[in-house]
């Protein structure tokens, strides 16, 4: 019998779409038949220290040759999947591992930022040529690493979970899942926000605020200043039956991150039956057209909308909050959202698509 070892970083403890994925595919491949043992790895990944690193080889079995091992008659040696920050901050490690003559391959969830500078991305590169395969959580991701020269990466795009559909709320409800960070950009959003207070609506953040408490202050700093705070909720990180009363009580849910592999959060939405609002130019688009529409004359129809918000600061806020109002007076508008994303619901994709996928890669059978 197989077994697939998922190693992943045990630093991000906050609710990270990486993180979901990793829980997710793993519960999904079980679910077909096969053994996945998760492993989490400590360090600060992916700039690891040496004794972290070289704990992370001994997992691997990177210091011992294949035939040392003894394995049950008809047994397979683990399959090594790894998560990419690990893969990234332990490109030696790999190495070996593969001299060894492990199968070791790398799930990418985001690609390496090119303002990581060069040696992030000659680990990047080295770690992942060495891989037996490379798996991408999307089709952006993957494009990236192609541009790089690096080498063909399968995409594995994240499943979802069958939910029941949002009931809404009068006034309207806008919500944002994501944990405060400045990649996330809710001080946009809360700027977007101020703009329209002479309209009815609420809004929650829902999202760790001890992944960058800074950034988280000066969040909260800014919805007291801008007189937001009888309407917009920061509640911390929900989970659960808290987190699902939120997604029921939504009817637009807002991502607008400055970079996104994905964006799992857009297609949670959307198995909610609740449109999307995401920023052009990251991979939270091909989130939101998963399940696109296409009309008779060939166009195809979102649910939600892409926006261009390329400049930052208040023209960035000015264009989320015109195209919020727009949302908030026009009622053909909300009434076309709404109707696409139900619709998309309908057609995503379940967690057993992604976890054959996975296991197609791996070349590992239930």
């Amino acid at each position: 019998m197989s077994l697939i070892r998922l190693l992943v970083p045990a630093n991000i403890r906050h609710s990270s779409g990486g993180n979901v994925y990793n829980a997710r595919v793993a519960e999904g491949i079980r679910d077909l038949g096969v053994q996945v043992e998760t492993v989490p790895v400590d360090g600060s990944w992916p700039d690891a220290s040496a004794k972290d690193r070289r704990r992370f080889g001994s997992v691997l079995g990177a210091w011992e040759q294949e035939q040392e091992q003894e394995h049950e008659p008809g047994q397979r040696s683990a399959v090594a999947l790894v998560d990419g920050l690990v893969a990234v901050g332990a490109p030696d490690e790999l190495e070996f591992a593969t001299k060894a003559g492990r199968q070791t391959f790398v799930l990418v969830h985001m690609p390496v930022p090119e303002t990581s500078g060069p040696e992030a991305l000659q680990k990047e590169a080295r770690a992942l040529r060495t891989a037996s395969g490379v798996i991408c959580t999307s089709s952006s991701a993957a494009a990236v690493l192609k541009a790089r020269g690096l080498p063909n990466a399968r995409v594995a795009l994240p499943g979802t979970v069958r939910a029941a559909p949002a009931k809404g709320s009068t006034p309207p409800h806008l919500l944002a899942v994501a944990a405060l960070l400045p990649n996330k950009d809710q001080l946009l959003t809360v700027a977007a926000l101020a703009g329209i207070q002479d309209l009815e609506w609420t809004a929650s953040l829902v999202g760790s605020e001890q992944a960058d408490p800074e950034y988280a202050r000066l969040v909260r700093e800014a919805v007291s200043t801008s007189g937001l705070a009888g309407r917009v909720h920061l509640s911390g990180e929900l989970t659960g039956a808290a987190l699902e009363a939120e997604w029921d009580r939504a009817d637009l849910s807002l991502l607008v991150s400055r970079e996104e592999a994905f964006g799992m959060v857009v297609i949670e939405s959307l198995a909610h039956g609740v449109p999307a609002v995401v920023r052009r130019g990251t991979g939270a688009v091909e989130a939101l057209g998963v399940a696109r529409l296409q009309d008779a004359d060939g166009g195809t129809r979102l649910p939600g909308a892409a926006l261009d918000l390329p400049r930052g600061g208040e023209a960035d806020a000015g264009v989320l909050g015109a195209n919020l109002r727009r949302w908030l007076e026009d009622h053909a508008t909300r009434e076309e959202w709404k109707a696409c994303a139900m619709d998309a619901r309908e057609r995503l994709p379940g967690w057993d698509v992604t976890a054959t996928t996975v296991l197609d890669v791996l070349a590992v059978t239930p």
